[in-house]
């Protein structure tokens, strides 16, 4: 079998491998992807690496497609990082099919902008499993409680409080995002708002644990953040891989500005992986 041709870039260090199926030749021709080879080709030792492996498709909806996997394999409905990285691969601007919805990119050199679209607060678009207050859950994980949800493409409940929270990241994530009361599961972002008016957030991500950045997660983190009052638009999120911009005002689209950074290309024989 002929190899499959693949990029490496990263958003903030949310590194991904895109495979562009779009691409006319036998090897993309015949290649399908499943749970077990998406797990593959993230693992760090025995693939290629990732966060989250993303197909580029054609689309009759949008510019192109994009496919989304976790390093588990599951698959994600949508990716800020990713979206980012899509645009300044294409090096224009694009619109994006996710599963999330319609995003669209616009390209500069060193920095790119998309719109993720509206944010949705009803308790069955996020989904939950009941009603409840949601922008002050009343359930609490260990000794984290108040948690806020929303759906920006991806679900997401966001916990505010001083900057010894983002330490419970890797020690209440994964607890969070597996409970039964998200029925899809969610994203769990720790945030920390400091003087200067910069969101500190560190994300559990679904499907792929903690991450070095979260487009969406420094999304919703901020849209929940600017409809609190806690903050004004645009907001700075600070994650470990950087800074991204997020700018949302009640009822419009959220739009995230940031960098996205091209690593290196190579291939792969998927029999072989």
């Amino acid at each position: 079998m002929s190899k499959i041709l693949f990029h490496k870039m990263h958003g903030l260090g949310n590194d991904f491998v895109i495979i562009d199926q779009r691409v006319n030749n036998d090897a993309i021709d015949n290649f399908e992807i499943d749970k077990r080879l998406a797990q593959k080709i993230c693992d760090r030792q025995f693939g290629v690496g990732c966060d989250q492996l993303i197909i580029l498709k054609p689309s009759d909806k949008a510019d192109l497609r994009m496919d989304i996997y976790n390093v588990d394999g599951t698959a994600a409905s949508a990716c800020g990082n990713a979206s980012r990285c899509v645009v300044s691969l294409m090096g224009a601007d694009c619109t994006i099919e996710t599963n999330g919805g319609i995003i669209s990119g616009s390209w500069s050199k060193n920095n790119c902008a998309v719109n993720m679209g509206k944010a949705h607060f009803n308790w069955d678009e996020i989904p939950l499993a009941y009603p409840v207050d949601n922008m002050n859950i009343p359930m609490a994980w260990d000794d984290i409680d108040g948690g806020a949800v929303v759906n920006v493409g991806n679900p997401h409940i966001v916990f505010f409080g001083n900057q010894s929270l983002l330490e419970k990241c890797e020690i209440s994530g994964l607890k969070i995002a597996t409970d039964p009361f998200f029925v899809n599961g969610v994203n769990a972002n720790f945030a920390h708002i400091s003087h200067d008016n910069i969101i500190h957030l560190n994300v559990w991500e679904r499907g792929a644990g903690a991450t070095m950045a979260c487009g969406t997660g420094a999304c919703a983190t901020a849209v929940i953040a600017i409809k609190k009052r806690l903050v004004l638009s645009p907001a700075t999120v600070r994650q470990r891989g950087g800074d991204l911009v997020i700018s949302w005002q009640e009822g419009g689209d959220i739009i995230m500005s940031g960098p996205a950074t091209y690593v290196f290309n190579g291939e792969f024989n998927p029999e072989e992986i």
